[in-house]
């Protein structure tokens, strides 16, 4: 006969159940058995030390008390066991069939054998099977941790009873900025009771968000050694006497730890697991008592990435990441504080000399230690990575899968509901749902469909469902093309109801309706502040006043009016005979960086008549930044021409590279690597010297000319250089004109260009 016979056909399905019951039951009647012969064991043991015999000797001496105490030998063996261990009292219910003494009696000496065969196993995990099934289950625990408390104060999972594999690895160690339940119960040494499970934003183990929880300190010899989790399947009432119970029935538990053979393993050294990622990855130090992190240590790929370890490593983060170090800094401190990852999506990419800077993606920041934190991320996008991110922005989602070789549709149970059909439908393809869209918005419909199968990109539309059931649904679907090489194979993506937001939007249109006065003096009080950026923008000085030299300069507002940016420019002759030459760019927007803007350069203009070098110039202007109002930020160049020598000296406060055009050719001048305006105090300056020759033209520009939303920052800068070279000769107002007409950028941010030509 086969051997699956007995489960299918001629009515065996029916067996099943008695034969896995039947499987079930022996399998827990030979692990009470083995679980007593394991307890006696243990027993006989003791008494051999305690009575100096042999074992066989003890073994009818323990035979001998359970006959004149009329009791088992497992529960003589408990009390000797417990004996040694320390006498453990424990409170319980009566049974309903016993008078209550006898009732006491008999549980208590049922619970303290299951804390004394808990002991007696060979390991945590066990331990905590044996104290699971034997104590904790009566009183309604499907499952319970066991944490140690290690020397670095993290908890460290050493055992687990009605746990799966996957979750039990997810939370093998617990940091020490743990959930708060976990920090109150170390450091009061009292259980916290939790029966409508955690607080929001405070997560631990179990089924459910709200599932009962009970957090148990373990503790010997009065220290501190670990802590128990006790999960119910759902919200429990923990009523006073399983508040008595439970502490008792785990405080073995704090024994199994103290006692336990299986130490952490060693970890590998933290830079020498960084080196093992085949990813970039670094880390950030704060010395005690400083505010700013250092780049401590960066693996091989992220030395790739950056254009060299040497250009990173041991440098500020404001130094090292001049563009995106807040955002590292806060989520950094964010880490520390919540003991967990932070994440963001993508940032900027840093133009660190790499011949091909790529933005920073799917960035990861972890805590390690007080001090210390870890830096993770790609410069290749990851689909699934992309995708969860693109799926994670959506609330209520409902998936749809399309597979276009089988035919075959797939939806999950809040697709028919968003649909309004019976969960038993036929599930309709995506490329069927024209008849079931409102009619004007069958178009939008059709060109996701055209973006998704025909130009093999993802897509999102928001469109009106008409159900059978009545009005229309407003729903958002974005979907994604599923490729195997180059031929389509399927399309799957997520529909959303959006019905209450879109109602919601009209509501606030017709609210926003009565707030036109409002706005419109918002509108004309923006203006008022561009007009004024405008009157402020400097004029040329005369070519008389400039000798050797043409100039040229142009200044493009922000294409939104209330966008008022930080841009500025400045040619100033001194008296020297040099001429100062000067671009910057105050962070953000609005009145607040129209001010600093002006405040700056003003500055720079008097700086500038003391007779000092840039470097020096560009410390004193820092200084200036640090104790503004508002705390602004800015990058700038700030560059002295001597007509004399034809030299030009110039330094660079995070700023973007100048562009050198001669005979033809155009090529970009690295800047120093030095720290933006406004970010440390007593920061200072590198000069560079470039020699000029006749026709040279020196272009100096902000990130408004050439930045893009989705490209870094090295490909509007190579727009420029081979824009430069193409417009052959012109005067250089002809060149400032021709370059801001055909800029790159698409942020919509101000511009500020200013091209010199030696003569």
């Amino acid at each position: 006969m086969p051997a699956h016979a007995p489960f299918e056909g001629g009515g065996g399905q029916s067996h099943t159940p008695a034969i896995l019951q039947r499987l079930t039951e022996e399998n827990a009647a030979l692990r009470d058995g083995i679980t007593r012969r394991h307890l006696t064991d243990v027993a006989t043991g003791i008494l051999a030390a305690q009575l100096q015999t042999s074992p066989s000797e003890a073994a009818e001496h323990l035979m001998r008390l359970a006959r004149a105490a009329a009791a088992s030998p497992e529960d003589i063996a408990a009390d000797i066991v417990n004996g040694v261990a320390g006498s453990i009292t424990v409170s319980a219910p009566p049974a309903p069939d016993r008078e209550p003494e006898d009732a006491v009696r008999t549980d208590a000496r049922r619970l303290r054998r299951v804390t004394a065969a808990a002991e007696a196993e060979e390991s945590v995990s066990r331990g905590a099977a044996t104290l699971l099934d034997g104590g904790l289950r009566p009183l309604g625990v499907e499952a319970l941790w066991l944490w140690r408390l290690t020397d670095a104060g993290c908890l460290e999972l050493m055992g687990h009873a009605g746990v799966g594999a996957l979750e039990a690895a997810q939370w093998r160690w617990i940091p020490p900025a743990a959930p708060l339940p976990v920090r109150r119960a170390l450091t009061d040494g009292e259980p916290v009771w939790l029966p409508d499970g955690p607080a929001d934003g405070d997560v631990l183990p179990g089924p459910t968000a709200r599932a009962a929880r009970a957090v148990l300190p373990l503790r010997t010899r009065g220290s501190a050694v670990g802590l128990a989790l006790a999960v119910w399947p759902d919200s429990t009432e923990l009523d006073e006497r399983l508040r008595v119970s439970l502490p008792a029935l785990v405080e073995v538990a704090g024994r199994l730890l103290g006692a336990a053979a299986e130490p952490a393993a060693e970890l590998p050294a933290l830079d020498d697991l960084l080196d093992s990622l085949v990813s970039p990855a670094m880390t950030l130090h704060r010395d005690p008592g400083e505010a700013s992190l250092t780049v401590e240590h960066v693996n091989a790929q992220a030395a790739e990435a950056l254009g060299g370890a040497h250009r990173v490593a041991g440098r500020p983060i404001e130094v090292a990441f001049p563009l995106v170090h807040r955002d590292l800094s806060a989520m950094a401190r964010r880490a520390q504080y919540a003991g967990f990852l932070q994440r963001a999506a993508r940032l900027p990419a840093e133009h660190n000399g790499a011949e091909t800077p790529a933005p920073l993606l799917d960035v990861r920041v972890l805590p390690a230690g007080r001090d210390r934190a870890v830096v993770l991320w790609h410069t290749v996008s990851d689909r699934r990575t992309a995708v969860g991110r693109a799926v994670g922005r959506l609330q209520g989602l409902a998936l749809f899968e399309d597979d276009l070789t089988t035919g075959r549709t797939t939806w999950t149970a809040q697709t028919y509901a968003i649909f309004g059909m019976a969960p038993d439908a036929v599930p309709l393809p995506l490329s069927a749902l024209r008849s079931r869209v409102h009619p004007e918005d069958v178009d939008d419909l059709t060109e996701l469909l055209t973006d998704v199968v025909e130009r093999r990109k993802g897509a999102s539309a928001v469109v009106r469902v008409v159900r059978q059931d009545g009005g229309p649904r407003h729903v958002r679907i974005a979907a994604e093309p599923l490729l195997r090489e180059s031929t389509l194979t399927g399309i799957t993506g997520v529909y959303q109801d959006i019905s209450a937001e879109y109602h919601t939007e009209v509501a606030l249109t017709a609210t926003f309706d009565q707030l036109n006065a409002v706005r419109a003096q918002a509108v004309l009080r923006h203006r008022l502040v561009l007009q004024l950026q405008q009157a402020i923008v400097p004029e040329i000085p005369s070519p008389a006043r400039l000798p050797g030299l043409s100039a040229a300069a142009r200044y493009r507002p922000a294409a939104a009016e209330y966008r008022v940016g930080g841009d500025w420019y400045d040619i100033l002759p001194l008296p020297d005979g040099q001429v100062m030459v000067a671009v910057g760019d105050v962070a953000g927007h609005g009145i607040d960086s129209a001010t600093g803007m002006v405040a700056l350069r003003n500055a720079l203009r008097g700086l500038a008549f003391t007779g000092h070098r840039p470097g020096r110039l560009m410390g004193w202007l820092n200084e200036v930044t640090l104790h503004a109002p508002g705390h602004p930020t800015a990058t700038a160049v700030c560059a002295l021409y001597d007509p004399a020598e034809r030299v030009l000296r110039w330094a660079s406060a995070g700023h973007l590279p100048l562009l050198l055009v001669r005979e033809g050719r155009a090529r970009l001048l690295e800047p120093p690597h030095d720290i933006l305006l406004g970010a440390l105090p007593t920061s200072s300056y590198d000069e560079r010297t470039t020699a000029l020759l006749p026709g040279d033209t020196l272009l100096l520009f902000t990130d408004g000319l050439i930045e893009r939303r989705h490209d870094g920052l090295d490909k509007g800068l190579d727009a420029l250089r081979l824009t430069a070279e193409e417009l052959g000769p012109c005067s250089v107002g002809e060149q400032v004109d021709r370059l801001l007409g055909a800029a790159t950028g698409d942020t919509d941010d101000d511009t500020s260009l200013i091209a010199i030509r030696t003569s």
